[in-house]
């Protein structure tokens, strides 16, 4: 027993310094981004376009062009996502080959590296379809990179609803689809935000497929068939070809607060809808 007891408290400390680290980590790379960034972010910074390749200026256009592009993707990829999920846990059976080929290609899409979506994405809606270096381009290859995460987190979270939920509704007489909308979802809806969020993050900060289907365009959007600079490309274009160091913290600290906002709203949206099922 006192072996027991020791072997306890060494594995929690390990598990307390484990999290302590990662929290470091974190909250490191955060404040260094924002000691150096806060200082060049302003009112100007924000709502001011840049000029001259983004030398001077502001960076409003590219603030405007990353919601556009990461609010058009989350539109194409979270009912995609969350209705795959859906179908694949609650109206198929889970050995059947057709649920197999799904999940498969959506494990095996979520380890495909960015470039080669942007290079897919060029090819096949750029140059293919003639959509152009584009919003609609950017959007919907970024929807393509990020369904898996939507899918994989969206069915976790359904299979965390305990199957008695499920039976009552049924035995009660309600159909397949009212007991997934009024049953179902509601409780997993904070699994499928975590999905939607860290999706969030990984279209907010993509660099290379945005590049190659969206352009660097620094005018402003005014049409999805407008080319534009997303605030991460406008970050690597500053900070690899030494244009201003400064500028470059200063977009990474606005792409922080950024993430943070679209997060807060995503939040507030499905805990909207949730209550709205129930």
């Amino acid at each position: 027993m006192p072996n027991n007891k020791w072997g306890e408290r060494l594995l929690t400390i390990g598990l307390w310094l484990s999290a302590l680290l990662i929290t470091g980590i974190l909250l490191s790379i955060i404040g260094y981004i924002v000691y150096r960034g806060a200082g060049s972010v302003n009112m100007d910074f924000i709502l001011h376009a840049p000029g001259r390749a983004g030398k001077e200026g502001g960076i409003s256009t590219t603030i405007v062009s990353t919601v556009y592009l990461t609010l058009m993707a989350l539109l194409i990829a979270v009912p995609l996502g969350v209705g795959t999920a859906v179908y694949l846990e609650e109206y198929t059976k889970k050995r059947s080959r057709f649920a197999y080929l799904i999940n498969l290609t959506t494990e095996t899409l979520a380890g495909v590296p960015s470039i080669i979506f942007g290079l897919f994405g060029f090819v096949f809606f750029v140059i293919f379809m003639g959509l152009g270096w584009s919003i609609i381009s950017g959007s919907m290859t970024l929807a393509i990179m990020i369904l898996p995460t939507i899918t994989r987190t969206s069915q976790e979270a359904i299979l965390a609803v305990p199957n008695e939920y499920r039976e009552n509704s049924l035995a009660l007489g309600a159909t397949r689809w009212q007991t997934v909308h009024r049953v179902v979802l509601p409780p997993a809806i904070p699994g499928i935000t975590t999905g939607i969020i860290l999706s969030i993050g990984r279209a907010v900060g993509e660099t290379a497929a945005v590049i190659l289907t969206a352009g660097s365009s620094l005018n402003m959007p005014v049409a999805l068939s407008d080319p534009a600079r997303s605030m991460a490309v406008h970050l690597y274009i500053l900070a690899m070809e030494g244009l201003s160091v400064e500028r470059a913290f200063g977009t990474a600290f606005l792409i922080i607060i950024l993430v943070l906002v679209i997060n807060a709203f995503a939040n507030l949206s499905i805990r909207r809808l949730a209550n709205i099922g129930t």
